[in-house]
């Protein structure tokens, strides 16, 4: 396994250039990407979305050239639709974007000097002895991925040594991310449609509050690799149940065990806790993430207040396909 000098534990680029122009990668059809571009437009910063194919080289270096950002945020990845599970029919174009597409632009970004946020995955690992279920301990920036159940994970898995060779990369491990309204991308979306979950306690994203607390770090210049995670864990039941209090009081859903879930799936899915120390030690000044329970509670009462203004009064007003009865 590469194995780079990512002893910087404390990852700062010497005197951070000022986040005055981004490029995004993923800005234009991509959820995090398109997320990003708003709040880094609210802040004042140009923005401009990328249009090169991140697996062209030339088209990337030409680009970098051309638009010659402060700063690039690089969240454009396949994961799926409607879930990872496509990548295991799909392997060559998982590669040439999560592998080649992604080393292209660090590659060419640190070329540059040019800082790069990368928005990458915590689903490159799981439970084991040493970080069992329900201990607490959880898998810290310096382990080494342990879960490769699915075709996904493993190109992440893959992915995330030989970012870290990069010196101008922050690499963000995303897990589940959850949002205030029911994007296909949101989990709790996603796990509201399904006939049964698991019910497991995992780390999970809460984008309202990370998202932001990405810029930050950016702007402060961190690299290496980040834990990018709400502290603590929730289990798909506590999401549920909060869904239930906040959207709709009449739904309800039904547990079934891992060995069922792997009947009904292609590929395996990554269960685990993500230590949040090295995240919480580092962030920059005046950015604060509350615990995984209370920013999903959170998170489910603006859900509550944005879907009444777009739809009108819950549980009645929902689209069909969130409504089970």
């Amino acid at each position: 396994m590469t194995n780079c000098p990512a002893k910087r534990d404390v990852s700062e680029m010497a005197s951070p250039t000022p986040l005055t122009k981004a490029l995004i990668y993923g800005g234009k059809t991509g959820w995090i990407g398109g997320k990003m571009a708003v709040l880094l437009k609210e802040e004042g910063v140009e923005v401009v979305l990328s249009e090169a194919r991140i697996e062209n080289r030339e088209e990337v270096a030409k680009e970098l050239d051309a638009v010659k950002p402060s700063h690039v945020f690089m969240a454009a990845g396949v994961t799926g639709r409607p879930n990872v599970d496509w990548c295991e029919d799909h392997k060559p174009e998982t590669i040439r974007t999560n592998v080649i597409g992604t080393l292209n632009v660090a590659d060419l970004t640190m070329e540059r000097g040019i800082h790069c946020t990368v928005y990458a995955t915590g689903c490159i690992f799981k439970y084991d002895d040493a970080h069992p279920l329900g201990s607490g301990i959880g898998f810290t920036e310096e382990d080494a991925p342990n879960f490769d159940g699915s075709f996904y994970s493993q190109t992440k898995g893959y992915m995330e040594p030989m970012l870290k060779c990069y010196s101008n990369c922050l690499i963000l491990r995303v897990r589940m991310p959850i949002s205030d309204d029911l994007s296909h991308r949101n989990f709790i979306t996603k796990i509201v449609k399904y006939e049964r979950v698991v019910n497991i306690p995992n780390s999970m994203t809460v984008m309202y509050e990370m998202l932001p607390a990405s810029l930050a770090m950016a702007k402060k210049g961190l690299a290496g690799v980040y834990n990018f995670c709400n502290p603590g864990v929730i289990s798909h039941n506590e999401c549920l149940d909060l869904y239930t209090k906040y959207i709709d009081p009449t739904y309800t859903y039904k547990n079934f065990s891992l060995e069922d879930q792997a009947k009904v799936l292609k590929a395996g899915r990554s269960n685990n806790e993500l230590d949040a120390t090295k995240l919480l030690r580092d962030l920059p000044e005046g950015i604060k993430i509350n615990d995984i329970k209370t920013a999903v509670e959170l998170c489910m009462q603006r859900m509550q207040k944005n879907l009444t203004e777009e739809f009108g009064p819950l549980p009645d007003s929902l689209p069909k396909e969130v409504r089970k009865n």
